[in-house]
């Protein structure tokens, strides 16, 4: 009898051990086939599925850089490698996880495409600028087909943090301040990025980032601590979320910050409660760089164990360069600390992920290299980024018509941006060449201008330079010239992550060679490259015009050509304030009213107001602002009823827009709604609808919009999610300064 018991054991010994290696059956249902491979997987095999590492060379974010991914791989101990780009490499990473290892599970293989592949567009802030979903969504489409063909198969990415303060680098990574706009861009970029169907080779798998508030670090320093109420992150910063997974978004990615004294990576309250119970999201959920080891310094665990059980307690799933489930979580479960049940939920929401993404049929099936060669910057995805850069850019001022340019001027192009490719692209550009595919300002003016072209160029500066010894050359350059144009702004290092600034003003001495050459009396505009809205109070007081680029990608020189030129008529809105000067900050268009409110002229001798002594409290561009090189005239504003009932019920809206100017041109036509008088104090200003047309000079159309109880809703003192009955005022104009008002009643 012993005999026969320890033949049974070995024999289980021996399966577990040298199990044959997984085999794509297409006759089972994914449920079947996913149960197929976990009945032949070990604790120790099913953990490794929750592990993550980095391709050594690739971008890392923190000091803990673990190169071992070969020999995890090789030992089965890692699910996911990140970094790790074309399709060379990634079969080679792939071959070794299919033929090398027990089962032969294959490797999902993530990086930051955050604007772009190798066609990069517009940073994120920038196209938000645009305020045009159909040419985010399709940003995010090529972006999601160069990937794809490149051997990627997962995109950290739409980062959907909500973010009211420029100060915090990560600004240009995310749609701005309002949660109405961020919302519905959130959803476009998913819907770009996986298609209608992972298994298309088109497509990779989302990442929603960062769950959440981290946008809203104190003092806008990076991976500070957050302290919010819980109506705020409902009602602000959690619907851009919410949508992702109602789009279907694969994985959501923690933040670093806390709320609340709890670590998101530690928060069951986000994670369990939220997400999975309240919203039942079903895809996993990866950490940031580190974030489970940073439980640690947060001072919520004593050593990398009880990190890794608090992370895992909170319901995350995958942890990226921690080394915690690697080195911790087995030990956990057979210490009874971690029900293996979690553990396999876990397992099967990753592998359901590599199976939608048709990986157990073909592991090598996106790495292609004749597809990647055929693929990675056609020229009709580099059409795309140049079209796209051109709605993302914002007017912000044009004093006597200085713009659009005529080709027959004389034009002094000067400044540190003028012919540079580096900056150009941004930061988080993935695998963008900075020194050679980029189209700088000088070489697509020479491209759209051509032998016409009148122009002449010096440097001038560096960007964070104090040295002045080109500003002569400057001089003496515009001195010849009838128009100024000046390209300036940030080393694209000045943003993204770990850029969080407190000077937000021009870099350098930028700004002293623009008042250099304002003493020539030449019409000067100021071109800015930049990731965040800056302090440009006295560049708006002093330049003729300003056109605000962001950083616009790998096509942006031949973009901002043919802005400047008239070739495209620009058509952005700010997606943020911009304040006047960083003692403004935070500052954002749908502020509470206070006890106090400061009306501006009408309280100019009222010091007990809410105001500044030394500085109006309105920014310097409001929410929603962008000029065109022609106008746009409102007027007719209707209601179809003046009384809506709480329920099902219904307002439609309407307003005329005229173009009544020498252009056709595009308007953000924006409808406000401001709730009177709620149980808890409510907005100034929300923004409730916009829609993006194009008016041919002369030419009148009518905008509608339907407002219904459920865009009303907000979390009310008893935190239920309610529209509460009473007066509502609407505004409609091109900024959330509108001017256009009408009324309604919302009953019960």
């Amino acid at each position: 009898m012993k005999k026969l018991i320890y033949s049974i054991a070995f024999l289980g010994l021996a399966f577990n051990t040298y199990a044959q290696k997984i085999k794509f059956d297409k006759t089972k249902s994914k449920q079947e086939f996913i149960d197929y491979v976990m009945k032949q997987m070990t604790i120790d095999d099913k953990v490794g599925q929750m592990v993550q590492y980095t391709y050594d060379g690739g971008d890392v974010t923190g000091s803990a850089i673990d190169k071992n991914y070969i020999k995890y791989t090789k030992q089965g101990m890692m699910g996911s490698v990140f970094n790790a780009t074309t399709t060379d490499i990634t079969r080679k990473l792939q071959k070794i996880a299919v033929e090398e290892t027990r089962l032969g599970i294959p490797l999902i293989f993530g990086y930051d495409v955050v604007h772009g592949y190798e066609t990069i567009f517009p940073i994120p802030l920038g196209e938000a600028a645009s305020w045009d979903l159909k040419a985010i969504e399709k940003s995010a489409r090529v972006a999601a087909t160069e990937t794809a063909a490149g051997g990627v198969h997962w995109t950290f990415a739409p980062m959907v943090d909500i973010g009211f303060d420029p100060r915090w680098g990560r600004v240009s990574e995310g749609a701005g301040e309002d949660t109405f706009l961020g919302s519905k861009i959130a959803v476009a970029r998913v819907n770009g990025f996986q298609g209608k169907n992972l298994y298309d080779l088109n497509t990779v798998l989302a990442c929603t980032k960062h769950f959440a508030g981290y946008a809203l670090a104190q003092a806008g320093r990076d991976y500070n601590s957050v302290e919010i109420s819980d109506r705020f992150l409902r009602d602000y910063i959690l619907p851009p979320f919410k949508a992702t997974v109602d789009a279907g978004a694969g994985s959501f990615m923690t933040s670093f910050n806390e709320i609340g004294g709890v670590p998101s990576t530690a928060s069951k309250y986000l994670y369990d409660d939220i997400l999975r119970k309240e919203w039942n999201f079903k895809g996993f959920v990866v950490t940031d760089y580190t974030a489970i080891q940073e439980l640690i310094p947060h001072g919520v665990a004593k050593d990398l164990e009880e990190a890794t059980l608090k992370s895992v307690d909170a319901g995350i799933e995958m942890d990226m360069m921690s080394g915690a489930f690697l080195n911790h979580l087995a030990k956990l479960v057979k210490d009874g600390k971690v029900k293996e049940e979690v553990i396999n939920t876990a397992v099967r929401r990753i592998l359901e992920a590599k199976y939608d993404l048709g990986l157990f049929e073909d592991p090598y099936r996106y790495s292609d290299a004749k597809r990647e060669k055929e693929t990675v910057m056609k020229k009709e995805f580099l059409d795309d980024a140049r079209d796209v850069a051109r709605k993302s850019m914002i007017l912000l001022k044009n004093q006597n018509q200085v713009l659009p340019l005529k080709e027959n001027q004389k034009i002094a192009y000067i400044g540190p941006l003028v012919k540079d490719e580096k900056n150009i692209i941004g930061n988080w550009a993935a695998r963008g060449d900075r020194y050679g595919k980029a189209w700088s300002v000088w070489e697509g003016l020479n491209d759209v201008l051509g032998k016409n072209a009148k122009i002449t160029y010096a440097q001038g500066t560096d960007l964070n330079s104090t040295n002045t010894n080109g500003f002569q050359e400057a001089i003496n350059i515009a001195k010849n010239s009838d128009v100024i144009v000046a390209v300036m702004g940030e080393n694209e290092n000045q943003t993204g992550e770990a850029a969080s600034q407190t000077n937000i003003d021009l870099p350098g001495n930028q700004k002293e060679l623009l008042k250099e050459l304002k003493k020539l009396g030449k019409p000067i505009v100021l071109v800015l490259m930049a990731g965040r809205p800056m302090t440009i109070s006295w560049e708006q007081e002093n330049m003729d015009a300003i056109l605000y680029t962001w950083y616009p990608g790998t096509m942006g020189g031949l973009a901002i050509s043919d802005v400047l030129y008239g070739k495209y008529n620009p058509s952005g809105k700010t997606p943020m304030t911009f304040p006047r000067s960083v003692g403004q900050i935070p500052i954002h268009y749908n502020q509470k009213n206070t006890g106090r409110p400061y009306l501006g002229d009408a309280d100019a001798e009222q010091k007990y107001k809410s105001r500044y002594t030394d500085s109006p409290n309105s920014p310097l561009y409001p929410f929603g602002y962008g000029l065109s090189y022609t106008n746009f005239d409102y007027s007719n504003l209707k209601l179809n009823k003046t009384s809506l009932k709480n329920g099902t019920d219904e307002i439609k809206i309407t307003v005329d827009v005229k173009n009544t100017g020498n252009f056709d041109g595009e308007e953000v036509v924006q409808l406000y709604v401001r709730d009177l008088v709620g149980s808890v104090t409510r907005p100034v200003r929300e923004l409730k609808g916009f829609d993006k047309v194009m008016i041919k000079k002369g030419e009148t159309k009518s905008v509608s919009f339907t407002l219904t109880p459920e865009d009303l809703k907000f979390h009310d003192i008893n935190m239920k999610y309610v529209a509460e009955a009473g007066d509502f005022e609407i505004y409609v104009g091109g900024n959330s300064n509108a001017t256009l008002k009408s009324s309604f009643v919302l009953v019960d």
